[in-house]
């Protein structure tokens, strides 16, 4: 009983670590499937017997012992597809590139009144301190204008970067994209135009890496990459909605 109640405040307090990204307007599946799903361990926890009880008066008729083996099968392929997935995430996430053959592209995130959001800020950040060490590399900042937005993101990421020492002749804009897809495909027309190194070096939150190569991959981009730290109360949610981005872009 103490351990079950126990397990039960784990999984409250990871429904309360889905919830909290909720207060910054950051509704999406990722949260809204880890509550759902920390809320029902919590219930069933907390409700034991009674689950059980159930459970085992279901597994009593044919049609509910398929039904629960079926939700078994699934459960157990979900948990493992989302274990190998994360594997691949953590190895996207720290596949640095190896020289300086290579062209910096850091992907566009939201600007709140003119300025970098707290994870935009921290992809700049990344790209400054490898573009601080590496003086041959030229960068993209890539990301358009959102309705919200007073200015376009790759707007934003040049003025600060440039704000903070680097070169403006080592940055190209591409300030017309609206998703990954586009942050890539016209960051690669752009590469193609000025001559730059085809290899790219993609600055993104390390949750993100792997569908960027994925992309990059699809149109014939090799690419490493540099990592951004993530907020740890964003994390879970974005690493979740991850998974889904993830297997659609691979499958589609």
């Amino acid at each position: 009983m103490a351990a079950r109640c126990i397990s039960a405040a784990a999984f409250f307090g990871l429904f309360m670590l889905f919830l909290l990204p909720v207060s910054r307007n950051i509704i999406n599946i990722g949260n809204g499937i880890g509550m759902a799903v920390s809320a029902l361990i919590v219930l069933v926890l907390l409700f034991w017997n009674k689950f059980s009880t159930f459970v085992g008066h279901c597994w009593e008729k044919p049609f509910g012992k398929l039904l629960l083996s079926v939700l078994g099968i699934i459960t157990v392929v979900c948990v493992i597809v989302g274990v190998l997935i994360s594997v691949f995430m953590i190895r996207a996430a720290n596949d640095r590139p190896k020289d300086e053959n290579t062209t910096v592209v850091v992907l566009g995130c939201q600007v709140r009144d003119g300025a970098p959001s707290l994870m935009l800020s921290r992809r700049l950040k990344a790209a400054y301190d490898y573009l601080s060490e590496h003086e041959s590399v030229n960068v993209i900042v890539s990301g358009g204008k959102g309705e919200d937005e007073s200015i376009s993101e790759a707007q934003c990421m040049m003025e600060w970067l440039v704000g903070n020492g680097i070169s403006p002749e080592r940055i190209f804009m591409e300030d017309k994209s609206v998703n990954t897809e586009e942050n890539l495909s016209f960051s690669k027309k752009i590469i193609e135009e000025n001559g730059l190194p085809a290899d790219i070096t993609i600055v993104t939150d390390g949750f993100h890496q792997l569908r960027a190569d994925i992309l990059a991959e699809k149109i014939g981009m090799e690419s490493h990459n540099i990592s951004a730290r993530t907020a740890w109360y964003l994390l879970p949610t974005y690493w979740i909605r991850e998974w889904f981005g993830i297997l659609y872009y691979t499958f589609f």
